[in-house]
């Protein structure tokens, strides 16, 4: 599976994004889906995470209340809505794609995407 995100941006606080991740493969809608990010100088961490029905979906405490994800299996294409943006939402965002498991843990992901560059100013 190939990941390709995008829709990254300068937004002001209190402003929204959407990020698109699309996908190659014919075997999208058997993988659980999920976005990360990395902010300069810090760890990847979990934002959100959508299983292969989406059915099911977890966020991180920080994107809970102000982040969806949504999935669009037909055009083999995983979403994060971001509203009420905050200037500590700032980060490299990364989707990825887990063939086993719908998990928090980075290291259960197998596919990467090349991540999409969220500035939020203040």
């Amino acid at each position: 599976v190939q990941l390709q995100a995008s829709g990254g941006g300068l937004v002001q606080a209190g402003g929204s994004l959407r990020l698109s991740c699309a996908a190659s493969g014919r075997t999208f809608s058997s993988y659980a889906l999920g976005w990360f990010r990395q902010a300069p100088g810090k760890e990847r961490e979990f934002v959100a995470c959508i299983s292969w029905s989406g059915g099911t979906k977890y966020f991180a405490d920080s994107a809970k209340g102000r982040f969806t994800i949504s999935r669009d299996n037909a055009k083999n294409t995983v979403y994060l809505q971001m509203n009420s943006l905050k200037p500590e939402d700032t980060a490299v965002y990364y989707c990825a794609a887990a063939t086993d498991v719908l998990s928090r843990r980075s290291y259960d992901y197998d596919y990467w995407g090349q991540g999409t560059l969220v500035t939020v100013s203040s």
